[in-house]
């Protein structure tokens, strides 16, 4: 399969989403609180009839996340690689799954079905994934919006660390406001509705 490249729509208008790529945990976590805030993200993004796309799992806040918004009547596309297929984990009861052949083919093709991102607590692939969308639009290759769901208080270090690399002088100050973090899901829907991308990072001052 040929590899997918990144959506190059570099419009920074601001539009009401109609698809969203979520991101989020393969384990449950140390808290009942992060199932509750998945299965409330895929129910809030089906009753708003807005697209999911998610990594194809069956397992963990992925999973809650899908069930319940394939419970609420909402379309909701995974796309997971043939290795995770056969390790018997893909989610067998969604509206469509896409297979690939490699990771970096899997993060493409969701980020091209995807009007913005959605980051639930998670471990490295979380963080990997969504790291990679935030430098996508500050490069200019999208101009989609990046959002981190802040259940409790979960992604505070790392947004800490973020404000360090811009005082340390890694990060041009105002990259770090295309960041939108927000602790209730209709909060962080609106904002991402109104986001209008900056300047690429090479033009911004």
């Amino acid at each position: 399969m040929a590899e997918t490249t990144p959506s190059q729509n570099l419009s920074a208008k601001a539009t009401s989403p109609t698809a969203l790529c979520v991101y989020c945990g393969s384990s449950f976590g140390a808290h009942p609180d992060y199932e509750i805030a998945a299965s409330l993200v895929g129910r809030t993004l089906a009753e708003r009839g807005i697209h999911v796309i998610f990594g194809g799992g069956r397992v963990g806040l992925m999973g809650a996340m899908a069930d319940a918004a394939l419970a609420a009547g909402g379309d909701v596309t995974g796309v997971t690689t043939k290795r995770l297929v056969e390790a018997e984990i893909a989610h067998e009861g969604l509206t469509h799954l896409h297979v690939v052949e490699t990771m970096h083919q899997r993060k493409a093709k969701m980020e091209s079905l995807s009007d913005g991102f959605v980051t639930l607590p998670g471990g490295t692939g979380t963080l990997e994934e969504i790291m990679e969308q935030w430098t996508w639009a500050q490069l200019g290759i999208h101009t989609k919006p990046c959002a981190f769901l802040n259940v409790r208080g979960y992604f505070n270090p790392l947004m800490a660390m973020v404000d360090n690399m811009r005082d340390e002088g890694f990060l041009k100050p105002g990259l770090n406001d295309m960041l939108i973090v927000e602790g209730r899901i209709e909060t962080l829907l609106d904002r991402m509705t109104g986001y209008h991308a900056p300047m690429p990072k090479w033009q911004h001052k």
